[in-house]
């Protein structure tokens, strides 16, 4: 049976902030305890009182700490890249998908000023590609079928460390920061030593200020 400690845990836990401003001591309990009653009796599927809420609160702030691993892989603040004018379309796949994209990179080179990058599922493939080839590549594309189509895309490219990719914790950081701000995050894209985020135009420069935050001493 689940309890009221340990679902309020689990939503405190699930907050960077929450969690750094228990190990720094400036947590309200009474507030925070109003602020997250509604959540805690909806997952608890029932009435709880506010007093036993306090009562979680405070036991947590003498155990719970901040996961701030992160900041031990990144000996530095990392390089962070922003790319602009970028579209994203996605495509179902298909026999002759990759054959026609093979024919385009043959014609048309992708050069350093370009961005393009495929990711395949399923049932379907993502582009992330530059606006300036957008309307080339969509012409060897004629005859597959386009799920959905978005312009006025900018990225936020963060340059990993080598042991980020062995150490857990380090994606969540940046993404439960941005999803704590209600920044929405259109796609994700990683190698072993970079993390891409695509966002909207007008989200750009709000997330870029707050994942050079997480590297603010």
């Amino acid at each position: 049976m689940v309890t009221v400690p340990q679902v309020t845990e689990t939503i405190i836990k699930r907050s960077r902030y929450l969690t750094e401003a228990f190990a720094k001591g400036i947590i309200n309990s009474s507030a925070l305890a109003k602020y997250i009653k509604p959540e805690i009796e909806k997952m608890l599927i029932k009435k709880t009182s506010q007093s036993s809420i306090i009562m979680a609160i405070n036991r947590l702030k003498n155990r719970i700490k901040p996961n701030i691993n992160y900041k031990n892989i990144f000996k530095t603040q990392p390089e962070i890249a922003i790319r602009s004018r970028l579209s994203l379309v996605t495509l179902v796949n298909s026999d002759t998908l990759y054959e026609s994209c093979s024919t385009f990179f043959q014609v048309h080179p992708i050069k350093k000023r370009h961005f393009l990058t495929l990711t395949e599922g399923l049932s379907e493939t993502t582009m992330i590609i530059s606006d300036s080839l957008k309307k080339e590549i969509l012409l060897y594309l004629q005859k597959e079928t386009i799920i959905s189509d978005i312009d006025n895309l900018s990225s936020i490219t963060i340059y990993l460390p080598e042991e980020a990719a062995r150490s857990p914790g380090v994606i969540y950081s940046f993404l439960k920061s941005l999803v704590w701000e209600n920044v929405n995050i259109i796609e994700i894209v990683s190698t072993s030593r970079e993390l891409t985020l695509v966002f909207q135009d007008e989200d750009i420069n709000k997330a870029f200020s707050i994942l050079k935050s997480l590297f603010t001493v």
